[in-house]
């Protein structure tokens, strides 16, 4: 196991609660809104606003990093302790990918019919959930 100084402590949290939590993680990698980031042990603190993207967590216990769709939100280092709070995360191995491929062509459609009313608010609102979809397909491909 490796000493306290050289591992972080990674926590996702979204309004429904906790979705990850790895004590023992030697690298995360997220995207911000200026492109990405990845943080080490006795990183700078730092805090960022999260694209809809995955967020990428190496752990000392495994090869494959953990890979969790984020959907917006911001991301907070310090001490060790780096705490993502999201508008909606999911762990790979639980996103229903049909269920995000349905989201998609509805997000397309309610994508179409915005541009037809000429409803900049639907079409803003539709936009965030065909990314949201493309994100969670993204992920759960891997």
């Amino acid at each position: 196991m490796a000493d306290d100084q050289s591992v972080l402590t990674v926590s996702i949290v979204t309004p429904d609660g906790n979705v990850y939590d790895n004590k023992q993680a030697k690298m995360l990698v997220v995207k911000t809104q200026l492109g990405e980031l990845g943080i080490m042990a006795n990183h700078v603190p730092v805090i960022a606003s999260l694209a809809f993207d995955e967020a990428r967590i190496q752990s000392d216990s495994s090869e494959n990093p953990d890979e969790i769709a984020i959907n917006g939100g911001f991301v907070e280092f310090s001490d060790n302790v780096a705490t993502i709070v999201a508008d909606s995360a999911e762990k790979q191995g639980d996103i229903d990918v049909d269920r995000a491929q349905n989201a998609k062509k509805r997000a397309e459609a309610r994508i179409q019919k915005a541009h037809e009313a000429h409803d900049k608010d639907e079409l803003a609102r539709a936009e965030v959930a065909l990314r949201r979809a493309i994100n969670r397909i993204n992920v759960a491909g891997k």
